[in-house]
């Protein structure tokens, strides 16, 4: 019984090691460079052995005796040049089988760098200008890696720029931003693309305004929405600049002094400020238009705080910027810094504007934002001592002559 077990044994453990020699020559064909080559370098190192077998078994067969020297130098001779010609043959895959997980770490091995679109044929052609084979050439990267956001946008600023074609770019975009894993923040570039093309290509700031209201459309409560609205609140300044460079109107310069000379005071050439009233005002109809616009709202706080000396509005104003959803850690500190700055110019106590600055730190815990705010903090008391007045002091009258004095003191 227990011959049969080591039998059982050892025909296991052969067949394993066959079938790991096999795995490891299986693995080296097809990871070479020419498996082909590899194959008739196997099935020649197969012959050699086998023959060499056969050569030595038939060799001890027909050796005469212990004393049959020619005979051993025979079979031992053969054995060493099989041994020479197979490692002659193998040494390269040896030595790279060894070698090649130190090598590995470093230049990435035998992988298959990533696929990726290569378009400096089609911008060689643009440079060229070349609009309609740089298009051929970005369509055949395309076909390959169709929503390379790379790729879609070159063949939409070709389409725009150098055709202007703007309806073929509006298209391209479309097709792109209409995927339904397209990222959000380049589904926003492109139509921010389109808009500026919209502007600066065909002054249309009606189009803009559509293609920018397609991200707040898409996403409603987002960053990437009040963005858009920001964008759209400024588009009649944007519209008025295209319509003044294509209606030119001439500008009279009234006459100043031929003769100026010497002159007592220049307040007259010093521009007039502009009336905060009216400010407040302009802003006020504005925000009614475009509640998102945080730049006019922003200001719209400061004219509140410093000319009407209303901490109370200015605070409202800021707290609804500072609440709308998706905003940066960036801007909302930046506001209840502005806060606590109107705060303490405004007179307002220790506690109050300690409390504007610890939700800095109360929303952003982590980011270098609240550190800011901790050091803001700690120098709080010296920041409101600096706002203080200090009192007139009232000199007395001192004698006129005070230079040496001669003579008895009295």
């Amino acid at each position: 019984m227990s011959h049969i077990l080591q039998i059982l044994w050892s025909t296991i453990f052969s067949a394993i090691g066959i079938a790991s020699l096999g795995w490891f020559i299986y693995r080296g064909i097809k990871d070479s460079e020419d498996p082909s080559k590899n194959i008739f370098k196997l099935a020649l190192t197969v012959g050699f052995v086998v023959g060499e077998i056969f050569f030595v078994h038939s060799g001890i067969k027909h050796l005469s005796g212990p004393d049959d020297y020619v005979g051993a130098m025979l079979i031992t001779g053969s054995i060493a040049v099989c041994g020479i010609i197979l490692s002659i043959m193998w040494t390269p895959q040896i030595s790279d089988f060894l070698i090649s997980p130190l090598t590995d770490m470093f230049d990435g091995g035998k992988q298959p760098p990533e696929p990726k679109p290569y378009y400096s044929i089609a911008i060689s052609k643009r440079k060229l200008n070349k609009p309609l084979e740089a298009v051929v050439a970005v369509r055949e990267q395309l076909a390959k890696f169709p929503n390379d956001f790379e790729g879609i946008t070159l063949l939409a600023n070709i389409q725009a720029e150098d055709m202007k074609d703007l309806q073929s770019a509006e298209i391209t975009f479309n097709h792109f931003c209409d995927l339904p894993d397209a990222p959000p923040r380049q589904v926003a570039a492109a139509w921010t693309q389109m808009a500026d093309w919209h502007l600066k290509i065909a002054q249309d700031s009606d189009s803009a305004r559509d293609a920018l209201e397609k991200i707040i459309a898409k996403f409603p409560g987002s960053e990437l929405s009040t963005a858009a609205a920001q964008r759209i609140a400024h588009l009649g300044g944007v519209e008025k600049i295209l319509l003044a460079a294509h209606d030119r109107q001439p500008v009279f310069v009234p006459e100043g002094r031929k003769s100026q000379g010497f002159r007592d005071s220049m307040q007259d050439l010093i521009p007039d400020e502009a009336d905060p009233e009216k400010l407040a005002a302009d802003y006020v109809k504005h925000l009614e238009r475009h509640p998102l616009d945080t730049e006019a709202r922003e200001k719209l706080a400061i004219i509140y705080a410093r000319h009407y000396k209303r901490l109370d509005l200015a605070a409202l104003e800021l707290e609804q910027l500072t609440g709308q959803p998706d905003q940066p850690a960036k801007r909302v500190a930046h506001w209840l810094n502005l806060l606590a700055d109107l705060q303490v110019h405004g007179g307002a106590d220790h506690d109050t504007v300690r409390a504007t600055l610890l939700k800095i730190v109360e929303r952003f815990p982590d980011l270098p934002v609240a550190e800011i705010a901790r050091t803001r903090l700690g120098r709080l008391n010296l920041e409101l001592k600096g706002q203080k007045k200090t009192p007139d002091i009232k000199l007395g009258v001192y004698e006129q002559n005070i230079g040496l004095k001669y003579g008895s003191p009295r």
